[in-house]
């Protein structure tokens, strides 16, 4: 898998059934490493390791409701009273961030009420600051560390 713009870490790998798994240590299970995977396994090291999120507040890949839509969304960050920190969307690294994954990401959120939105394709990285009353965002630097 390519190189992408992230800390480097540790990540366990084993081949099956002539694919190779990545180790998810918030779903506790190896997963088929596919280009969005190997996205999703770094943002989730991020969280943990550079930004300090504990592992009981991370969540991956689960199912919401938009409408008669069933989605999943990438990787949320919930706080203790269970209002969602932080909503990611991981793209594949060959996927552009176009405005359609924002709106994408815009509609998950439309749902989840998350007060920081990051968007990325593992190259490049889009973080957001929600005003849910005002129906805005401010672009930011980046996401806020862990402070509870």
């Amino acid at each position: 898998m390519q190189v992408l713009n992230f800390s480097a870490y540790d990540f366990r790998f084993k081949n099956s059934e002539n694919k190779v798994h990545i180790f998810d240590v918030i779903r506790k299970k190896f997963v088929v490493l596919q280009p969005e995977e190997w996205v999703r396994q770094h943002v989730v090291h991020h969280l943990l390791f550079n930004k300090k999120y504990p592992k009981s507040h991370i969540n991956v890949e689960k199912q919401l409701q938009l409408n008669t839509l069933k989605k999943r969304y990438d990787v949320v960050v919930f706080n203790p009273d269970g209002t969602i920190e932080i909503l990611v969307e991981c793209k594949s690294p060959d996927t552009k961030i176009t405005q359609t994954v924002f709106d994408q990401i815009a509609r998950y959120n439309m749902q989840l009420r998350a007060k920081f939105l990051m968007v990325t394709n593992g190259l490049e990285h889009y973080y957001c600051q929600m005003d849910l009353e005002e129906e805005k965002y401010t672009f930011l630097e980046h996401i806020p560390d862990f402070s509870r």
